[in-house]
């Protein structure tokens, strides 16, 4: 495994898809094979990782195509390199539920076993050099400092504001990834690597479960050998396949629409009005797009290119604002263009006197 990475970027304006699934609604699952093209990935005992990856990837939709309700869309069908916000963009077209991004690995090592990667901070040293192979490839990009704005794959602090959008997310990720790895395990008597956090911008911004796998490993004689032949394709595929029928199942079997905003000082539905309202100068607003333990940089890659980013502590929890003006206009407008970004959960936040307070009480 060495290059992949990508950005999802203008998403939904008001909703977040992947709560729930109705029962008329299609499953959408995007598969992502790594590298391609000019990139073949990583080459152990003469193995290519890009084609390993595809061929897997194509008998997971074979699999996936005779369950019911589930739709599968390849963000490459062929040995071709696909710009690598291109592929982000094949997702978001498609309004995807659920993202798997299919590897192979590789070590100086006789290392052997399977492993999901969901995105997080980097947990050990490894985790995190990982990381820094997958997300180099930026660099081969045209213009890539003007598209990803600045984003270092070096740099421990970039890496770490990856982390802070998928969140919310993490939880129903770390379940695929675990049940993918548990049939790895028991059905495949594969070695269990186990499920693992890293920086991987491949998951950044993907506004729905994300999980990254990695086969095994093409530098170990004997696995590489068993992931290039069709029987262990074949078996890795039907592997992961079954694990994202049952995500599906268990989530249609609980789907629960929730409301996003509660009428409190913490969350409230903006309804725009037809009449303009007239606020004092000593109110402000702000757009609250996360609230995180994590302190991170206010540079506008970690935050879907949004400038000027507060960042203020609060208890244990640092909160990020964003849009901050004393116009009540301009900030429903921020708040707009926050929710394209993806920020589904943005919110007005109202400050008097620099005490916060609620909006229904500042526009009486």
């Amino acid at each position: 495994m060495r290059y992949l990475v990508f950005f999802f970027v203008l998403y939904f304006l008001f909703s977040n898809p992947f709560e729930s699934i109705s029962q008329n609604d299609k499953f959408i699952v995007v598969l992502d094979a790594g590298h391609g093209g000019n990139d073949p990935g990583n080459i152990g005992n003469g193995y290519r990782e890009k084609n390993i990856a595809l061929k897997v990837v194509k008998e997971i939709q074979l699999e996936l195509k005779k369950i019911e309700g589930i739709k599968v869309i390849l963000t490459r069908d062929k040995d071709i390199l696909i710009n690598l916000w291109k592929r982000g963009e094949i997702a978001n077209k498609a309004k995807a539920n659920l993202f798997v991004s299919v590897h192979c690995d590789s070590h100086t090592s006789n290392a052997y076993g399977a492993g999901t990667f969901v995105l997080g901070l980097h947990a050990n040293k490894r985790n995190f050099e990982v990381a820094k192979r997958e997300n180099a490839v930026i660099s081969l990009e045209k213009n890539f400092k003007e598209r990803y704005d600045g984003f270092d794959p070096n740099s421990q602090e970039s890496v770490l504001g990856l982390t802070l959008l998928q969140e919310e997310n993490l939880d129903k990720s770390f379940s695929l990834a675990a049940d993918i790895q548990q049939n790895f395990s028991q059905n495949l008597k594969r070695k269990n690597r186990g499920v693992k956090q890293a920086g991987f911008v491949v998951l950044h911004q993907t506004y729905m479960p994300s999980v990254l796998i990695e086969l095994g490993f093409l530098t170990n004689k004997n696995e590489g050998k068993f992931l290039n032949s069709k029987a262990g394709q074949q078996k890795m595929a039907k592997e992961i396949a079954k694990s994202i029928t049952k995500y599906y199942h268990q989530l249609k079997a609980n789907t629960v629409v929730v409301n996003q905003y509660e009428n409190s000082d913490e969350s409230i539905t903006i309804t725009p009005s037809s009449s303009e309202t007239k606020i004092e100068k000593e109110v402000i607003f702000k757009i609250q797009i996360s609230s995180s333990k994590n302190k991170i940089k206010v540079k506008s890659y970690n935050f879907r290119g949004l400038k000027n980013i507060q960042r203020v502590k609060v208890g244990s929890y640092y909160k990020y604002y964003y849009g901050i003006t004393s116009d009540y206009k301009e900030v429903k407008n921020a708040l707009l263009k926050a929710k394209k970004k993806g920020f589904s959960d943005a919110y007005i936040a109202v400050f008097e006197n620099g005490e916060k307070t609620s909006l229904s009480k500042v526009l009486k």
